[in-house]
């Protein structure tokens, strides 16, 4: 397990905490609409962090391509009409550009600056010219509105319990996800990342915000920042 990361319940836990089977029931919601109203029909998409491939295998639907990179082979094992490739999101190297490079699941706040960076870059590397990268940010009180609970429509509750800070502006995060069935704990970092912030880390590895794409700000379309790379 990696360091400040952990998780609890039936099955396989990922390296970062993630539950498998914890992920396999979890609804996909309406991300899949935004990322298609910000792109071309029939894009080619690379996911980074797919997991089990809830969205995946929605955006598939959709009539998009998509390739998805998870490190957990048990996640990738769920996916199913996609393409899949096995590596860390900042490491991997597909050796062909995409459309789209899909950062969801709040990626983007990775405690460890260095492996947000390198995500950044593996971005801006499988960046097709023309494309984009949809990211998925926090929420800007998901750090101070705690704890804090959802009952969602299909019958289980989630839970923030508890954020604390362990240093370099670095929250650890717990969570529990209760179903009638089994119960699922995830522990993990993040770094909060208020607007000017993210697009301070966006720039560093030369991206730009080409528009915020919901009223809360969580969903972003980013662009190269050199328009000759565009």
């Amino acid at each position: 397990m990696r360091e400040g990361y952990e998780g609890t319940g039936p099955g396989a836990i990922t390296p970062d905490g993630c539950a498998v089977e914890l992920y396999s029931r979890l609804p996909v919601g309406d991300e899949p609409d935004i990322i298609a109203a910000a792109v071309k029909p029939g894009a080619r998409v690379l996911e980074l962090g797919s997991g089990v491939g809830r969205m995946t295998h929605a955006l598939l639907e959709r009539g998009f391509e998509v390739t998805a990179v998870d490190e957990s082979p048990e996640m990738l094992e769920r996916v199913r009409g996609a393409r899949t490739i096995c590596g860390r999101m900042e490491e991997v190297d597909v050796g062909e550009t995409f459309d789209v490079v899909l950062l969801a699941s709040f990626l983007v706040h990775a405690g460890d600056v260095e492996v947000r960076r390198g995500i950044l870059r593996t971005c801006v590397r499988h960046l097709a010219k023309g494309g984009c990268v949809l990211i998925q940010r926090e929420g800007e009180d998901y750090h101070t509105d705690v704890p804090r609970e959802r009952v969602d429509p299909a019958g289980f509750t989630v839970r923030i319990v508890s954020v604390e800070p362990v240093g370099d502006g670095v929250d650890s995060v717990h969570a529990e996800y209760v179903f009638p069935d089994a119960v699922w704990t995830q522990t993990f970092r993040s770094r909060p990342l208020d607007r000017e912030r993210f697009e301070e880390a966006l720039g560093e590895e030369g991206l730009g915000v080409d528009r915020y794409l919901t009223a809360d700000g969580m969903w972003v379309r980013a662009v190269r920042a050199d328009p000759g790379q565009r």
